[in-house]
């Protein structure tokens, strides 16, 4: 289980350096613009509005705007708050070098959440109504998978919050 644990998290680290290496810059500069502080959550933002490469740093004169992108949606794969989010080295190796397929990109990553938790709705979906069991920190921990079981949660007591609410 230890060796799980290193190798997500050595994914996670590679997810940021290739971010960095693609943009030339940092993975936090205070320098720049407010939304652009962030490396992450700057590449999280151009993916959803398609702009990945917008990323790339202003010194490359010409690149494979396909291999950016692949690359892109590889780190932000890696760099997933749940490392049960997050996929192998093996995957990564296999997905940047095109035996497989790049695994679509569907759920902000739950740090991302947190630094902006104002907007519950992103969390529990349009059309629900009853938010009330929700606060702030658990509802911004991740969109997929049991907010319960979220690593913001490890010092809860599960069973009983689970027995709370009738499951």
């Amino acid at each position: 289980m230890r060796g799980h644990l290193t190798e997500k998290a050595d994914v996670f680290a590679f997810g940021v350096v290739a971010l960095e290496l693609v943009s030339g810059r940092p993975n936090s500069n205070s320098s720049l613009e407010e939304e652009k502080i962030y490396l992450l959550e700057w590449a999280w933002q151009l993916h959803e509005n398609n702009r990945e490469v917008d990323l790339v740093d202003s010194k490359l004169s010409e690149f494979n705007e396909e291999e950016v992108k692949r690359l892109i949606g590889v780190s932000l794969l890696c760099t997933q708050a749940s490392p049960t989010l997050r996929p192998s080295m093996s995957r990564v190796v296999a997905m940047l070098s095109r035996d497989i397929e790049v695994s679509a990109v569907t759920s902000r990553p739950g740090y991302l959440t947190d630094w902006k938790y104002d907007d519950i709705t992103n969390v529990i979906g349009e059309g629900a109504t009853d938010t009330s069991h929700f606060n702030s920190s658990i509802a911004s921990t991740s969109i997929v998978g049991d907010v319960g079981n979220s690593p913001a949660n490890a010092s809860k007591p599960m069973i009983g919050d689970t027995i709370k609410q009738g499951r």
